[in-house]
């Protein structure tokens, strides 16, 4: 047996159920995570069939992978294979020796004989599936931890070479250090870090007066095109299971951080005692909507006729990495939470592509009516999440911040999210098609899940207040103009700082 790999021993750090107890034995009996869910469907074959190209895929993606990883799941699944056949036959074997010892009932020799291959069997079949176990186990690992595939338009490198596809808006204003939005909102009294520090801790906050009435009003509007374009409303709870999450492809720790940080709040349990601790399933924190989202549809079988299946959800966002170095951790840009309504469709093969523009469309149009100026960017590999299969993100300018700021993403994740959490539909029969009880049985297709963000509330009040602050010539902020498109979403009364325009 070869020697333990250290990264392949990180890996299994970050994957759900990769102890020794929970891989699948040779049995027929499925095994279930924490979740209730069967383990994830992964494709072995087609990893193998495509191992070049998977391996230069996830090169190109700055993967988190052993070096050699895809070429050693295409070994380990060829070395599987035969131990099945080889399992397989030593148990048709035994079947074999047992009829004959039925038959020697009267012929002691001829008994002993054969219960002691029957013994020798066994042993044999005890040792095959020892090694199918392990083969198993570093197969599992390996292959769930290799990326989605990547959209061949998709630009390749880093963050630096994304494509820009279109810009909306006015001509954006120069930058301003009189307009950064912390200073706005000390100013207008909308926003209090220091209360947040106190009761919390650094990358918490409160939104006051109209700062509170604009979160409540972006995300009425947001959900009213949302809803116009047929995705139906859905509140999720912001405590999912971990094992939910990672299937999801939303990854436990940021290795893009020195060393690696957490980026979920896992939930310890209240009880000191181990065996009811046990009893429970590890709980987190969701980093977005998207999660819960996904898991509505876990070990679903969905029609073909009722697809797409569309819903906006409305959660909170934590995210325990917002308190990383760096200029991006002052004031609302980057939060431990936040308020965030989320796109997600669950859709057929053949629809997922047509369903992603027509996302970046929904979100193209939520920004406009903002009317701050705002770029769609095609995004490249090494800014693709695992699950990400072509990811677009928009920005907004913030003049204060003196840059574009991400204020939404949208991702084609095709087959990842389904194969792991046993996502699948049922397509139609052809008119001509044999009757149910003639027709030979085919695994039912992985579903396409996609996923876009319709407001991030706190990046949203960056570009407006930003972009829209009345600033006199004294360097003093006056109010805020707003756009006329939440207005009918404002559930407060007039304000001296508010101007609709």
């Amino acid at each position: 047996m070869p020697p333990p790999c250290p990264r392949l021993a990180s890996i299994r750090r970050l994957l759900p159920g990769l102890h020794r107890g929970s891989v699948r034995r040779y049995s027929s009996k499925p095994e279930q995570a924490s979740s209730g869910l069967p383990k994830p469907r992964l494709d072995y074959r087609a990893i193998s069939e495509n191992a070049v190209f998977k391996s230069h895929n996830a090169f190109n993606r700055k993967a988190l992978l052993p070096v050699g990883a895809v070429q050693t799941v295409a070994r380990l699944y060829e070395e599987q294979k035969e131990l099945l056949h080889e399992v397989g036959a030593k148990r048709h074997a035994r079947s074999t020796v047992g009829e004959r010892v039925r038959a020697a009932a009267k012929d002691p020799r001829a008994k002993e004989a054969a219960l002691a291959e029957a013994k020798s069997l066994k042993a044999e079949i005890t040792e095959l599936e020892r090694r199918l176990e392990e083969v198993e186990d570093r197969l599992y690992a390996l292959a769930l931890a290799i990326p989605n595939d990547t959209h061949p338009d998709s630009p390749m490198g880093p963050e630096s070479e994304a494509a820009t596809l279109s810009t909306h808006g006015p001509e954006p204003l120069p930058t301003s250090p009189s307009r950064d939005h912390v200073s706005i909102c000390r100013a207008l009294n909308l926003l209090d870090l220091e209360a947040g520090a106190t009761v919390t801790g650094s990358s918490w906050y409160y939104l006051l007066n109209e700062g509170a009435l604009l979160e409540l009003a972006l995300v009425n509007y947001a959900l009213s095109i949302a809803i116009k374009h047929g995705f139906t409303p859905v509140t999720t709870p912001d405590v999912v299971r971990s094992d939910i999450a990672t299937r999801c492809g939303f990854q436990p720790r940021d290795h893009n951080a020195d060393p690696p940080v957490s980026q979920m709040y896992h939930l310890s349990h209240s009880s000191p005692d181990a065996t009811t601790s046990a009893l429970h399933p590890e709980l987190v924190l969701a980093g977005t909507a998207e999660i819960p989202l996904a898991g509505m549809f876990a070990n679903k079988i969905l029609n073909a006729q009722d697809l797409p299946r569309k819903v906006v959800g409305l959660g909170r966002a934590f995210r325990a990495e917002a308190g990383a170095r760096g200029a991006d951790t002052r004031g609302l840009y980057r939060v431990h939470q936040f308020t965030k309504l989320e796109l997600f469709v669950v859709c057929a093969e053949e629809q997922s592509e047509t369903m992603m523009e027509e996302m970046r469309r929904l979100q193209v149009e939520i920004f406009e009516g903002l009317r701050f100026p705002f770029r769609v960017l095609d995004m490249p590999t090494e800014e693709l999440g695992a699950s990400a299969y072509r990811k677009y993100d928009m920005e907004a300018w913030m003049p204060g911040r003196g840059g574009w700021g991400e204020i939404s993403s949208t991702s084609n994740c095709t087959d990842y999210q389904a194969r792991r959490l046993h996502i699948r539909y049922r397509r139609p029969l052809p008119t001509d098609a044999a009757p149910a009880s003639e027709a030979p049985s085919a695994p039912l297709p992985f579903a396409h899940t996609l996923n876009g963000t319709a407001a991030a509330i706190p990046r949203l009040i960056i570009a407006l207040l930003e972009n829209g602050a009345r600033i006199g010539s004294n360097g003093e902020v006056s109010g805020v103009d707003l756009p006329k498109a939440l207005r009918p979403f404002w559930v407060g009364g007039e304000s001296n700082a508010i101007q609709w325009v």
